[in-house]
């Protein structure tokens, strides 16, 4: 079985542009949400926090979406097999990492530590990034350095969150720019 880890489920190209744009349209909903004033004028503020749930759910699906999906396209022009022992255990660590993340956030959600929920996630995206750099994509550690670096900003000024998440998003589709497929 050849070793095509690094060819499916990659960050590579297309996929870490689509990805940057899912952080711009999740950082603009959520922002929307929160600033526009019909809306918490109308809701409750359990139904806002279930409707930011919801939109950051919906974003882990498509960007898991989207991983897979061109993962199976790469496969298949290529000839090879989706799945092997090491793309098996990157969905395990995968699957892993967003678990613990949203209990994490769901944790500090109730515990109202909500100034704490966006230095949560830039952390453990970080984390997720680094699990998955190889010798040959050292670039990834840029990211997560990043990823890293935001999540500090948002520690100190709880309300950079959403500058972070537009930061991350362009950082992504500078990186699909420029690593090609």
């Amino acid at each position: 079985m050849s070793d095509n880890f690094q060819l499916n489920f990659s960050l590579k190209g297309f996929t870490s542009i689509l990805i940057g744009v899912y952080f711009f349209i999740t950082g603009y909903l959520i922002e929307t949400t929160l600033n526009s004033a019909k809306y918490l004028e109308t809701l409750s503020p359990k139904t806002i926090e279930i409707l930011i749930i919801t939109i950051v759910f919906i974003f882990f699906l498509l960007a898991t979406f989207t991983l897979f999906h061109l993962g199976k396209r790469n496969a298949s022009q290529l000839q090879i097999n989706l799945w092997n022992d090491k793309t098996r255990a990157a969905v395990k660590k995968y699957s892993g990492v967003i678990f613990v993340t949203f209990i994490a956030l769901i944790v500090l959600n109730n515990l109202e530590l909500i100034n704490y929920l966006a230095p949560t996630f830039f952390v453990f995206y970080g984390t997720l990034l680094f699990l998955f750099k190889h010798e040959e994509r050292k670039n990834l550690l840029v990211l997560a350095g990043l990823s890293l670096l935001l999540a500090a900003m948002c520690f100190l000024i709880p309300t950079y969150w959403s500058s972070s998440l537009s930061i991350l998003g362009i950082a992504h589709v500078a990186y699909g720019v420029v690593v090609k497929e």
